[in-house]
């Protein structure tokens, strides 16, 4: 009494449909999972929480990266993932080419006059807000100690 006879136009219409809605949600779904921020966090406190120097790279799985003094975020087609640092604050060194060239392997004595332009540089960098910057290799990481001065470069 209440079947519908398979024969009926609108039963093959509302299948079709169902059909088409449920193709379209497969081909939205992502390929890949959202970025792993906790496991760049605990490479990053490695290197933090070291009493000497020390560098350290994290290879990124993401698109776009922000750093802040207190946490990190990641993000790529499949989401947004965010991850808070146990040993900060760190110092985000993309805004200053100085900064940037100590993370990558320079003494900082070529590049700041002294322990305390080091600190001064690092101290401005973390009050600059964050902002989201396309990844083009590991994120690079190194612990510097330098005359009292104790910094966490990263970017």
């Amino acid at each position: 009494m209440f079947d519908v006879p398979v024969d009926a136009w609108y039963t093959w219409l509302g299948l079709s449909l169902a059909s088409v809605v449920l193709l379209g949600v497969g081909t939205a779904l992502p390929t890949t999972p959202p970025p792993a921020a906790a496991d760049v966090a605990d490479t990053v406190d490695r290197a933090a929480a070291s009493t000497s120097s020390l560098t350290a790279e994290h290879p990124l799985d993401a698109r776009e990266l922000r750093v802040e003094p207190n946490r990190l975020g990641l993000r790529n087609d499949a989401g947004t993932t965010h991850a808070t640092f146990a040993f900060g604050p760190v110092t985000p060194a993309d805004g200053n080419q100085a900064l940037l060239a100590v993370l990558r392997g320079a003494p900082p004595s070529s590049r700041f006059d002294s322990a305390v332009g080091l600190c001064a540089a690092a101290g401005a960098a973390r009050d600059r807000s964050a902002r989201w910057q396309s990844v083009d290799g590991p994120l690079l990481v190194r612990h510097v100690v330098w005359e009292g001065c104790d910094v966490t470069l990263v970017a």
